[in-house]
């Protein structure tokens, strides 16, 4: 009885780790989509969300069953309550990168992006699908230094997200009114993107140590800042 129940806490892990790597894919293939003005590509992003919001219904019916059957206590309720609030950060996440596809498919067969930010884009995609890519392999080995650095990597995102705005602001903006809307909207997808992968790696945090990711960083800073001071 206690096996099927620990396999039924690992599917939920598995789930999570699927659902991370379908979101993962997506806001791959959407950036694509966008930047080459690629109908069918970005058709193909907004028909596959369909399964990620299929995958987080069948955890959390899954999660509930759990809870109103086992009644888990100590760490397994952590993993079933902190896996249900992770599946709504990768559910967001898919979203996201449905709303970039959306974005290709309302401006086609025009492209939404100017090319003299084509490559602020393109940065922003590749690093929101490894932000998710490091989300997911936190998900799979637990590893808490991993998922503190995740915050540290996201800095790269909101650095390109002022570059962005930047663009917009200057005087030599000549795309018109249009697309800088679309613009503003992109950059605020992959941003929030970005927030959702930290999201699923501070919820690991708590899973494994009880400890929310926000304080247990400033308890590793007071202790290098002790042996800092100590080793002086």
């Amino acid at each position: 009885m206690r096996d099927a129940y620990h396999e039924e806490l690992d599917s939920i892990g598995d789930s999570l780790v699927e659902m991370a790597r379908l979101v993962g894919s997506a806001i791959g293939r959407a950036t694509t989509a966008i930047l080459d003005s690629d109908l069918k590509l970005a058709e193909n992003v907004i028909e596959a969300d369909q399964r990620v919001d299929e995958l987080q219904h069948e955890l959390e019916a899954r999660a509930i069953a759990l809870l109103a059957r086992q009644q888990p206590v100590a760490t397994d309720l952590r993993i079933v309550v902190t896996s249900l609030r992770m599946s709504a950060d990768l559910e967001r996440s898919g979203d996201l990168a449905q709303h970039v596809a959306k974005l290709a498919r309302l401006r086609y067969p025009e492209r939404a992006v100017p090319q003299d930010l084509h490559a602020t884009i393109l940065e922003m995609g590749q690093l929101a699908q490894r932000l998710m890519a490091k989300a997911a392999e936190v998900i799979v080995t637990k590893d808490v230094d991993l998922a503190l650095q995740l915050e540290q990597d996201d800095d790269a995102m909101d650095l390109l997200h002022r570059a962005l705005f930047q663009h917009l602001m200057d005087d030599r903006w000549k795309h018109g009114i249009e697309t800088a809307v679309d613009v503003t909207l992109l950059g605020r997808y992959y941003e929030r993107y970005a927030d959702h992968a930290v999201a699923v790696a501070k919820r690991v945090v708590y899973l494994v140590t009880g400890e929310h990711a926000d304080e247990l960083q400033q308890e590793k800073s007071e202790i290098q800042a002790v042996s800092g001071v100590e080793g002086a």
